[in-house]
């Protein structure tokens, strides 16, 4: 495998603490590979800093290799913090990331300023998709979410969307709606191809591919995909 020397292997989920060989995996990534760990941080801390060097999750970047997503719903936010500081304590490069759901922005809104307060790295995210029939986001593209209208297009992805089962998907529409696969991993004839695809779902696009956002240099004005040739179907 060739890997770009900024590029880090990201275990995420779901929540990839749930492996049962999570640390084990960490610890056997190749070396010279970068790790970032994307979580809720709903795993023994104490075992994982006496397991994992705190240097092995830490490489020249604008945010943090560990990165939480908390959910106030779903999460103790005296727990969180307290997890984060010991963590941050043992020299872990870790931060909480917080959506501003319109239900819970001024829950999330609280908690970034408490954290702040602590020396913790919070930080927020816009909310995408419709709540109360009204969509929100910020995409780049007019018309390619949340349309009941659907249009033909091509489309071509920045990224490499991978399924379960080594299935590689045009987009995270296809890989959510069960579309067929485009390849699979474990096929030795298949060749990853940075090119322009057919596509009649413009209009279901999924937020993550067609949202304005930071790119790995947190540059914002970064979106996953470049679509062409829209017409009418």
């Amino acid at each position: 495998m060739v890997s770009a020397e900024d590029l880090p292997i990201t275990l995420q989920g779901g929540e990839p603490s749930c492996h049962p060989d999570f640390i084990w995996i960490i610890n056997h990534i190749r070396k010279e590979l970068n790790i970032d760990i994307l979580t809720n941080l709903n795993f023994d801390v104490d075992r994982f800093i006496d397991s994992v060097d705190s240097l092995r999750l830490k490489r020249t970047a604008p945010y943090p290799s560990i990165r939480i997503s908390y959910h106030p719903h779903y999460m103790d936010l005296d727990t969180l913090i307290e997890k984060v500081l010991k963590m941050q304590r043992a020299n872990f490069s870790i931060g909480i990331f917080g959506i501003l759901h319109p239900e819970f922005e001024e829950e999330i809104l609280n908690a970034r300023k408490r954290c702040q307060d602590l020396g913790v790295d919070f930080r927020t995210k816009e909310f995408l998709g419709r709540y109360d029939n009204k969509l929100y986001g910020t995409y780049f593209y007019e018309g390619a979410v949340g349309s009941n209208k659907r249009k033909r297009c091509l489309c071509r992805t920045s990224e490499l969307i991978i399924g379960p089962e080594g299935e590689i998907f045009r987009c995270h529409h296809d890989l959510n709606k069960n579309f067929p696969p485009i390849g699979n991993l474990l096929d030795s004839h298949f060749e990853i191809e940075d090119v322009f695809r057919e596509c009649d779902q413009f209009g279901d696009c999924n937020p993550c591919d067609i949202k304005v956002k930071t790119n790995r240099f947190q540059i914002y004005g970064h979106t996953s995909v470049e679509i062409k040739d829209i017409k009418e179907i």
